[in-house]
């Protein structure tokens, strides 16, 4: 699965995390971008778009819409056993895999200190918060994410029972600027990722005039 050294670089799709307290845990770098990647997005419509809304609000609008992305990520460590890597050859693909559902574990300092804090009666436990995670897949699409789950497929094995290959479906939902606030960082990010959009309906509209316009002229000719 080596790529030709005349291949062009691609960027890597991601999933990171962003955690101060262990930042290099919070990164997963696509080792192989998948081949497809498969968006719902449901409008936020005035009466839940059931018909139900007030004379005059049909296309009012409350909000962003609800968006999920689906992408199949692949996982695979025949390069590196090949080079007789020494992770690779003690653990397989374990570490990849532990990157990759970390980002749905609250992390251990956090519930233990909470728990430690609360049988002394010092705090009210509250749930850990988890760190803003960015999906990344190019530089048009950098949008924040609350990952909905993680399904894993182990497909192969060393000697020592530890995964050699394995196939992973993700399913993230995009988080607006109605969950997380216009001025949080999450926020601000999705905000900037719509106006890339409209700057991009923008580009095409003027495209697809433009392009009407030649063939009118072409036929007036």
């Amino acid at each position: 699965m080596s790529e030709s050294p005349r291949s062009p670089r691609l960027m890597k799709g991601a999933l990171i995390a962003v955690d101060p307290a262990n930042p290099l845990a919070s990164v997963v770098l696509f080792q192989y971008n998948p081949d497809t990647l498969t968006r719902s997005i449901t409008p936020n419509m005035s009466g839940g778009g059931s018909g139900g809304q007030s004379q005059g609000e049909a296309l009012r609008l409350l909000g962003p819409p609800e968006e999920t992305i689906t992408v199949d990520v692949e996982i695979d460590a025949t390069d590196q056993l090949e080079s007789a890597q020494p992770q690779a050859l003690a653990l397989g693909i374990h570490p990849a895999l532990a990157a990759l559902e970390m980002l749905v574990y609250p992390k251990s300092a956090v519930v233990i200190a909470s728990e430690v804090l609360a049988a002394v009666g010092m705090i009210e436990v509250v749930p850990p918060e988890a760190p803003l995670t960015i999906f990344v897949w190019g530089p048009a699409r950098v949008v924040p994410v609350r990952v909905s789950s993680v399904s894993i497929t182990e497909e192969a094995f060393d000697t020592a029972l530890n995964p050699i290959r394995a196939h992973a479906n993700l399913t993230l939902r995009v988080l607006n600027y109605r969950d997380l606030g216009l001025a949080s960082a999450g926020g601000a990010l999705f905000m900037a990722h719509q106006i890339v959009k409209e700057t991009m309906a923008t580009m095409n509209g003027v495209a697809a005039l433009s392009g009407s316009i030649s063939i009118s002229a072409g036929i007036g000719g």
